[in-house]
């Protein structure tokens, strides 16, 4: 198998590596960055645990090749936080009791940050629509809904 060099800037520090070109990028963040807050699920797009941002896009891992990556930034769960400070869409999530496992949460936080970055006050429909790509056995969803319009409201009210 042939290695090719990559460099990738994961939430904020830039790595540079020798992978494989089938190296899939859930891999490179948790095998290779010792990044293990990226979970994986099912390995088909169909639950979500692996969705990062990359170049602030909302992307399931498990299926992206990490060289697709090579020269993008990559923000995964343990970037969101600002040091102790939790982001308003974690915060939400424990305010909100948005998380009973916590599989699901770091994809859903992802998508949930993605869905905020494109509509700042998403309707419940909207902020349904924007996570159904990801799956939780736990929840029900509703109060994954009630987290992420917590943060909608504490960034709108922050900005």
């Amino acid at each position: 198998m042939s290695k090719h060099q990559v460099t990738i800037t994961v939430n904020g520090q830039t790595y540079t590596r020798e992978i494989e070109s089938r190296l899939l990028l859930v891999h490179f963040i948790r095998e290779d960055l010792s990044l293990t807050g990226t979970h994986i699920g099912c390995d088909t797009t169909n639950c979500g645990a692996c969705t990062v941002l990359m170049d602030g896009k909302a992307v399931k891992s498990c299926t992206v090749f990490a060289m697709t990556a090579n020269g993008k930034a990559v923000e995964t769960i343990e970037g969101v936080a600002n040091g102790a400070t939790l982001h308003p869409l974690q915060e939400g999530f424990w305010e909100k009791h948005g998380l009973q496992c916590g599989y699901c949460t770091p994809g859903m936080i992802l998508s949930a940050k993605y869905l905020l970055s494109q509509n700042a006050n998403p309707t419940e429909d909207e902020i349904r629509h924007g996570i159904s790509g990801n799956l939780c056995r736990c929840t029900g969803y509703n109060k994954i809904v009630e987290a992420i319009q917590y943060a909608a409201e504490k960034i709108n009210a922050e900005a």
